[in-house]
């Protein structure tokens, strides 16, 4: 197929230019029968997924069957709010589907315990089965357009491409064991690191077990918040690795915070309409960890947050064991703790300082509670007396000074990027 790659850096990319770019792209697949999308759920609002998405439907659906599969990977399904604000009613209830990442996998093929031996550098022995959701093999599609946005991440370095399938619409085995592929190397060493350990796999299992196999083609964005509201910048599509790299090289010049020294003390927030569990409400601290001083604070306003984790088994194991340190966390899990649920381990280790500096959560009592936020290892605030201190409404992205003389570093939406100190 014929790629197409959009950028405007300062402008952004308008609405006739996207349609413009997705009517070429169809001209180039003219006899299509039955299409599926794979756009990211609502943790990833900002990305503009719900917008394109929304276009592909109203373009494909008068002449072909159309489903909508969103890359929940372990996520919980999107309720009907999520839906109508991410594709405001545009796709009926019919077209959707739920990917359910514990039972609607099949394995294409396997990851050699040499090659995860080679890319952690002995760190980690084991093969990786590569499963994705049963449909993309034996649903019939003649086209599936994987939608989602280039942006820092904290597992795979920089998201998308073939992490939108192989952990979106994946399997157990590759998002347990990416995850602590990462966790293992070494978070700090992946973020914002375009060839990171979790996407040298990811790269493996799309050259061997997808390309020339399955009919994807990548639609990937690269996006900023100008006046509160969402402005593409890039626009890369393709089914080679090639829109990927054109996604990194400007997502890690507009998405990349460089930070002149680290904060004694950094507050952020969580959209309480965007993040409601520790699970994923922890890019909080995953983004923001490397612009945060030794010895410092890192507040987390999370008015939205309800529960650890994104599903039952996920919460029950955040709850029992905590984030409590890569130490701790990798005893527990050479002691085989976690079985089959390594990603909760990975999970609970990149969830921690290691003492480097405080974690507080503050969050609505009625939430989560003290108690609850304390047992898992992290302090606890009222979100109100927090907001009363730092208010999210009116403190400016970067440095203020509060009332009281005491500096900080304010983060409004830890998603849309990565906030670091570059070490000398």
């Amino acid at each position: 197929m014929k790629e197409l790659y959009l950028t405007n850096e300062t402008q952004g990319i308008s609405v006739q230019e996207v349609e413009a770019c997705m009517d070429e792209l169809l001209a180039q697949y003219p006899d299509l029968k039955k299409v599926l999308i794979i756009p990211p759920d609502f943790t990833r609002c900002y990305s503009y997924a719900g917008e394109i998405t929304q276009i592909l439907y109203k373009k494909l659906s008068p002449s072909v069957q159309v489903h909508v599969m969103p890359a929940l990977g372990t996520h919980m399904a999107m309720d009907e709010e999520e839906k109508e604000k991410m594709f405001a009613k545009v796709i009926p209830e019919e077209a959707f589907l739920v990917h359910h990442w514990q039972t609607d996998t099949i394995s294409i093929g396997t990851v050699p315990k040499e090659v995860i031996e080679e890319i952690s550098k002995g760190l980690y022995s084991t093969d990786i089965e590569v499963e994705v959701n049963e449909k993309l093999i034996h649903g019939g599609y003649d086209l599936i357009l994987s939608v989602g946005q280039v942006v820092p991440h904290e597992v795979v370095g920089m998201a998308n491409y073939s992490k939108n399938i192989f952990v979106g619409v994946g399997g157990r085995q590759m998002i347990n064991k990416s995850h602590m592929l990462s966790a293992i190397c070494g978070m700090e060493k992946a973020l914002g690191v375009a060839d990171s350990p979790a996407r040298k796999v990811f790269d493996y299992a799309q050259q061997h077990f997808l390309d020339g196999k399955v009919p994807l083609v990548y639609i990937q964005t690269v996006t900023t918040l100008k006046d509160e509201q969402v402005c593409l910048n890039g626009l890369y599509v393709g089914s080679s690795r090639k829109p990927f790299e054109y996604g990194v090289k400007l997502a890690s010049k507009l998405n990349i915070c460089h930070v002149e020294r680290r904060a004694k003390k950094l507050v952020t927030y969580l959209d309480p309409y965007e993040l409601k569990t520790t699970w994923v409400g922890n890019k909080g601290v995953y983004r923001t960890r490397m612009a945060v001083a030794d010895g410092g604070d890192l507040i987390i306003l999370a008015p939205g947050v309800k529960a650890f984790g994104e599903n039952e088994e996920m919460d029950n194991m955040t709850r029992t064991y905590g984030y409590k340190g890569r130490d701790y966390v990798l005893d527990l899990f050479n002691k085989g703790v976690f079985e089959n649920r390594i990603m909760a381990a990975a999970h609970l280790i990149q969830g921690s300082s290691d003492g480097r500096f405080t974690i507080t959560y503050c969050t609505r009592p009625e939430n989560l509670s003290k108690e609850e936020i304390q047992n898992v290892g992290y302090e606890w605030m009222d979100y109100e007396e927090a907001a009363a201190l730092y208010n999210p409404d009116t403190l400016k992205e970067g440095w203020n000074t509060l009332e009281s003389g005491e500096e900080i570093y304010f983060v409004k939406t830890p998603a849309l990027g990565l906030w670091k100190v570059d070490e000398a």
